[in-house]
């Protein structure tokens, strides 16, 4: 059964009150939304379709999250949208009750590296406010006209469109949680003016900025100058195994894990912060401490790509549950996630330093090279991971590591430094692996874990990674890269989330 939802592959059972039969699967396609399905959805309010699209209401002018606890409206007065800007585009407010803009993002997102998607997530990431539409396109390796006209052709709405609902979305969520000031919160959000926050404001929620934070429940309690969020996720949500995987690695001084809370130190476009990180019941509880307002958006896109809160477990849990090798791995730890990065730069460096040594003497030796070339970050101590650019000019015999790798890791900095390589949200797997190889002392396994981690790709299998092959071999699989690679293709396109549940049967 084919439908054309959300522009992506998915392949989750379908729920009986959706109208599915026993055994079928959802294939979702692209671009074009069938709103027979969308409305079915809607009738069964399914929380797994939030974030994918969203409804329109036009008795009500009213759009909202497929979940929304609302009356479903009735199929006449309803329209489908791809995401919120297009909605608000097409003159619909925000439903305050279900408020579709805090549901997780579409997981087509990350799936794709078609121009589209490495858009998408380059705007999630702030770049329109920081650099403007020329800014992205020229990131994209476009003209502006060009990304606008395909843009547009596929979500009926430009760049700006969706910088825009991008503002929105922080402003209220600034108004919300924290006591600041409009005038903060209309700066922080990215708006050029006091005038252009108010009226946008009124446009998407049809209510002032008072009137938002009048309406406000409780707030969550966090310590001065810190602002608490909830970022949303899709369950099933295995946080154990994310939280152990990312505890093994952990940077000396950069991050820690205390309890259940992982706390790092970022670099972000204005300045460092510190996030905090702790599961809860339906959510992560983010804690952020900003040295500038403006990185709100991007350090919480950061952070959700970090933990892959934008994924659709119900369908990755279901095309790999269905192997027989791999399905034991899927039932014990249903929602395993692939970690991601919040610095592209410093994941390269550190899975450099990771080359043939184990990940306890790997996370040494950031520590030290933190210790030595990272900025102190006040008053707790820590420091941010230390640039390319500083690396990028070190001697490779002070380094304390052997030489060859050392001088790949001053050539990949050098490489970085000077933008001829680019790894962060909008960069092209492919392309991104290939710019890797070329590089000195950077072969398939380090560039294909870049790849899985730094960009989110989420078909790559490292064959000849140690742990993956030691897993396969204790599964009765091919012990060989070649022909364990061969294997593994009847895992696509989650291959990356089958590497995770092979190291994660290691730990287990």
């Amino acid at each position: 059964m084919a439908d054309s939802v959300s522009g992506r592959l998915c392949t989750g059972p379908i729920p009986a009150s959706v109208g599915g039969l026993p055994g079928c699967r959802i294939v979702l396609v692209t671009a074009l939304l069938d709103p027979d399905f969308c409305y079915r959805v809607a009738r069964s309010r399914d929380a797994r379709f939030d974030g994918q699209f969203v409804l329109a209401v036009t008795s009500t002018g009213i759009y909202c999250r497929p979940s929304c606890p609302a009356m479903t409206p009735k199929r006449a007065n309803v329209r489908f949208y791809t995401t919120p800007a297009t909605a608000q585009a097409a003159g619909f407010r925000a439903c305050l009750r279900c408020l579709p803009d805090a549901a997780p993002g579409s997981p087509d997102w990350n799936l794709r590296a078609d121009l589209v998607g490495r858009a998408m997530r380059l705007v999630s990431d702030g770049v329109v406010e920081r650099d403007g539409v020329t800014g992205l396109a020229e990131r994209l390796g476009y003209s502006a006209r060009h990304l606008n006209r395909q843009l547009i052709a596929e979500l009926g709405v430009g760049p700006l469109a969706l910088a825009r609902a991008r503002r929105a979305q922080i402003a209220r969520t600034l108004i919300e949680t924290t006591g600041l000031s409009f005038a903060e919160v209309a700066f922080a959000a990215g708006f050029s003016s006091i005038r252009q926050f108010n009226d946008t404001i009124r446009e998407v929620f049809a209510a002032t900025p008072t009137e938002l934070r009048s309406k406000r429940g409780r707030v969550e309690s966090s310590g001065p100058g810190v602002i608490s969020l909830r970022l949303a996720h899709r369950s099933p949500f295995d946080a154990g195994a994310l939280w152990a995987f990312l505890a093994l690695r952990a940077v000396p001084g950069v991050e820690e894990i205390d309890g259940d809370t992982y706390r790092r130190t970022v670099r972000l476009p204005h300045g460092v912060g510190v996030v905090a990180l702790t599961p809860a019941a339906g959510h992560v509880r983010a804690e952020l401490a900003l040295a500038d307002l403006r990185d709100l958006g991007t350090a919480v896109q950061r952070c959700r790509r970090l933990l892959d809160l934008d994924a659709d477990p119900v369908a990755i849990d279901t095309a790999l549950g269905s192997d027989p090798v791999l399905g034991p791995l899927v039932a014990a730890h249903p929602g395993l996630r692939v970690p991601g990065a919040v610095d592209g730069a410093e994941m390269a460096i550190r899975a450099v330093l990771g080359q043939q040594v184990s990940v306890a003497a790997a996370r040494t030796v950031a520590g030290r090279l933190a210790a030595a070339y990272g900025e102190p970050v006040e008053p707790d101590g820590a420091r941010v991971f230390p640039t390319a650019e500083a690396l990028a000019e070190l001697d490779p015999s002070t380094l304390p590591m052997p030489a060859s790798r050392a001088r790949s890791l001053v050539a990949l900095c050098s490489a970085l430094a000077s933008g001829e390589l680019v790894l962060d949200a909008g960069t092209d797997p492919a392309e991104a692996v290939s710019a890797l190889e070329a590089l000195p002392g950077i072969g398939p396994w380090t560039a294909g874990y870049l790849a899985l981690r730094v960009t989110g790709a989420p078909d790559v299998f490292l064959a000849s990674d140690l742990g993956v092959r030691r897993a396969a071999a204790a599964l009765g699989l091919p012990e060989s890269a070649p022909a364990l690679d061969e294997w593994a293709r009847r895992w696509r396109p989650w291959r990356s989330y089958a590497v995770l549940h092979l190291w994660n049967s290691l730990s287990s």
